[in-house]
């Protein structure tokens, strides 16, 4: 299947069985099961200070169950076997989801506080096909280089200490002291590399790449991988790894960065030289939700200023209703959004789905499932 832009993705999404939308949110049906990333559901178990699920339950009668993904690609199985309601996908998930038909167009008119969104996301094209919602934002933020401080006294100007084999400062070598994500969008960051180090590619965006630019990208990737000690995808083993398993440097999310960061370890985290890609996550309801309204009230209810101040906090990312930084009615303020990137928006390079047909010519760009197949191969040694 070859995706162009939202036109032809909408043109897609209609040869898909129109659903009626919902016109109101009746009672609900006592239960809700979400796909998310780690940190994003929390009730209270792991930190009793963060927990926007207990009194969702109690003041709706839906019990929130939770299965956690690690990658997009995990994500998009979830649903395609069904069975779930809710999924917080991100931009690389999101198109392909509305082009599979696994998620339906949702009604914002039945979402009082959408107004509340941050204008920017609103809209995105992530999630917005031919005017059609099919979500509600929830979060974004930056894929951050999370370092050892004790190895690096000043923070790493760039991502090379993860893709080149080098001498640290601390006089090692970085063979097998670093780590690389374990899904195949991490293409992007190699060609993102690429664009600041080889101009002469002519890498426009890190996610439409042509056969050299492909090329050159999967290259650096394999020579990454004679450095890497682990392709990463669960977050709290890359925790561990870092506190026990002599990691020093890696890609990451800032939930891995505050929870190190908290539990005492010695890290810290920066974007480099050459900027960093990204995700602006968006909670989607499944084609065949079995708890609609329930979906609708959690869909009003994770826009709540304090939830999204919060989270905020917690996971180290950006909210996707301004005035959590701002109304106190959270744990988030004014200069931790600034800190966590809030007007880095425009400098972000968020994940999508890369399609053949992109701005450099029909059939020009190397589709995504070709970067499945051949990231697979890299992390096998081929």
């Amino acid at each position: 299947m070859k995706l162009t832009a939202t036109t032809a993705l909408g043109l897609i999404v209609g040869l898909t069985p129109a659903l009626a939308q919902m016109t109101e949110v009746g009672a609900g049906e006592g239960e809700l099961s979400i796909v998310a990333w780690a940190g994003y559901i929390e009730r209270g178990e792991t930190d009793p200070g963060f927990d926007w699920v207990t009194k969702f339950e109690e003041s709706t009668g839906c019990k929130v169950s939770v299965k956690t993904a690690n990658t997009s690609d995990e994500m998009v199985a979830l649903m395609n076997e069904g069975g779930f309601d809710l999924v917080t996908a991100s931009g690389d998930a999101s198109l392909r989801l509305i082009a599979g038909g696994r998620v339906q167009e949702i009604n914002k008119d039945l979402i009082p506080s959408w107004s509340t969104i941050d204008p920017r996301l609103q809209d995105a094209p992530w999630h917005t096909v031919d005017g059609k919602h099919y979500g509600v934002p929830y979060m974004w933020g930056p894929n951050v280089l999370m370092y050892n401080t004790e190895v690096f006294k000043e923070p790493p100007t760039s991502w090379n200490v993860v893709f080149e084999e080098q001498t640290l400062p601390d006089g090692q070598s970085n063979k097998g002291r670093v780590q690389a994500y374990d899904g195949p969008i991490h293409v992007a960051d190699a060609a993102q590399y690429l664009m600041f180090h080889k101009p002469e590619l002519g890498i426009t965006s890190p996610y439409e790449l042509n056969e050299d630019q492909y090329k050159a990208a999967l290259d650096l990737l394999r020579g990454q991988r004679e450095l890497v000690s682990r392709y990463w995808h669960d977050a709290f083993i890359q925790i561990d790894d870092f506190k026990n398993e002599g990691v020093v440097a890696s890609g990451s999310w800032p939930f891995q960065v505050n929870l190190l960061k908290a539990g005492g370890a010695p890290v810290a985290s920066t974007i480099p030289q050459e900027g960093a890609t990204g995700w602006a996550d968006t909670t989607m309801l499944h084609v065949d939700s079995e708890h609609p309204n329930c979906a609708y009230m959690w869909f009003e209810h994770q826009l709540a200023s304090n939830l999204q101040s919060d989270l905020s906090v917690w996971f180290g990312a950006n909210p996707s209703v301004p005035a959590a930084c701002t109304d106190g009615r959270g744990k988030q303020t004014a200069e931790g959004c600034t800190t966590n990137g809030m007007d880095d928006f425009e400098k972000i390079r968020f994940w999508t789905t890369p399609v053949a047909d992109c701005a450099q010519g029909e059939d020009t760009c190397v589709p995504y499932y070709r970067w499945v197949s051949d990231y697979i191969g890299v992390i096998g040694g081929r």
